[in-house]
């Protein structure tokens, strides 16, 4: 699927380039058409005004010809020009002004074609000149001939050098793509895997309950005499699987909701130092019977802006993870302080450490480092990611070091409003 998406990446970026140059180089291309006619027109003028006897001249400093090419006898004209004179119908000189060589023949076949258009100027597309008429008051017709063959040399020399342009850019930009599609596509890559890897934990978490579910069903019903009472064990088993697997729907449901943006949140004032004395009391006797001494510092009086009861969600997560790894004769200790306009909250215990490969993975779902994160201990691989969940949606951040002079400490900035 991301070959493909990369795939369909680089073509719409090659077409929307392509699209582009091609009008660019196109509207350049016509420009520059429309610039030579123009030139050719000029150039026609000026021979217009061409005196009989004087071969004109290229004056230096000389201002440019205006259109109406009044007072130009004498310019010089770079495109090859020139002008027959026709009276009654017949061509009675040729002026080329010394630039061109063109016979009699193909100056009468010119001036005949130019006379029979409907218009006083056009191409004549067989001999590749541009013609402009003029009729004097004498009766007499001049008709200026621009050779047009300059003007396609132009534009075919520019036709390919915009197709030259064109296919480089392409190119480059292909391989600009490819680069752009590699980083753009990064993330979605990652997020892909992510849900791959996601859709088949969540299915191999479903499956145990499940399994049990229905082998404790099917030996009830393979003993359908017998009662209630005597069937209690197996029908206890299913109430307690059952039970894990709606917990761990309603953890999929809680992500799911954050991730898009649906996580309902009732914003209060929370004294947050109470809040934790409050979750504290729970956890003293699971603490006691593992063995584990649970110290707290908490500063009193700190208050801040946000859901009850996602905070007190995210206190419970992380003195249940740092209770159950805590090893034996181990300690959990939570601190509390005020950090500039921040809280921080810091849960600290002993036991094994986690490698430091480990580390940056220990907020994606359903990750467990090793055994250090088996489905013994209890929980599915989703607490530190509902936590982390949490804390983004309340602007904060977390994160967990872990090293032998401190031992695993997660460390949660929660902002106060």
């Amino acid at each position: 699927m991301i070959r493909r998406l990369r795939r369909k990446f680089i073509l719409i970026n090659l077409l929307l380039v392509g699209l582009v140059l091609t009008v660019v180089l196109a509207l350049l291309v016509g420009a520059n058409a429309r610039r030579l006619e123009e030139q050719s027109e000029t150039a026609m003028r000026m021979a217009l005004n061409w005196k009989d006897g004087e071969i004109p001249r290229f004056e230096i400093g000389a201002p440019p010809p205006d259109r109406s090419g009044l007072e130009e006898g004498r310019r010089f004209s770079l495109v090859p020009v020139f002008v027959v004179t026709v009276e009654d119908g017949t061509v009675t000189s040729v002026n080329d002004g010394g630039q061109v060589d063109v016979s009699q023949e193909t100056a009468e076949e010119a001036a005949e074609l130019a006379l029979a258009a409907e218009e006083n100027r056009g191409v004549l597309s067989g001999l590749h000149l541009r013609f402009l008429t003029d009729e004097r008051p004498d009766s007499t017709v001049l008709i200026a001939f621009a050779d047009q063959s300059w003007e396609t040399g132009s534009l075919r020399t520019l036709v390919l050098t915009c197709l030259l342009i064109w296919l480089l850019a392409m190119t480059a930009f292909f391989f600009v793509g490819l680069f752009l599609s590699s980083l753009a596509l990064r993330p979605t890559e990652k997020a892909w895997k992510q849900q791959r890897q996601f859709v088949a934990d969540a299915s191999h978490e479903l499956k145990t309950p499940l399994t049990v579910i229905l082998a404790n069903t099917g030996i009830v019903l393979s003993h359908p005499s017998d009662t209630v009472a005597v069937q209690s064990k197996w029908l206890e088993y299913t109430q307690e699987e059952a039970r894990q697997m709606k917990g761990l729907v309603e953890d999929l449901l809680f992500l799911a909701k954050s991730d898009d943006a649906r996580l309902e949140t009732h914003l209060t004032a929370v004294d947050f130092s109470e809040l934790i004395q409050g979750c504290l009391l729970p956890f003293e006797p699971v603490a006691f019977e593992a063995g584990v001494r649970l110290e707290a510092r908490v500063e009193p009086g700190l208050i801040l802006t946000g859901d009850e009861s996602q905070l007190r969600r995210l206190v419970r997560i992380l003195l249940d993870n740092a209770v159950k790894y805590a090893g034996d004769q181990g300690a959990v200790e939570l601190e509390l302080t005020r950090q500039q306009d921040k809280l921080r909250l810091a849960v600290r215990n002993t036991g094994s450490l986690i490698p430091p490969e480990h580390l940056p993975h220990l907020f994606e779902r359903f990750y467990r480092a090793d055994t250090a994160r088996d489905r013994s201990q209890g929980g599915y691989g989703l607490g530190l990611a509902i936590a982390k969940a949490i804390v983004e949606h309340h602007r904060g951040s977390i994160a967990a070091v872990s090293r032998a002079d401190t031992g695993t400490v997660f460390t949660a900035l929660l902002p106060r409003r």
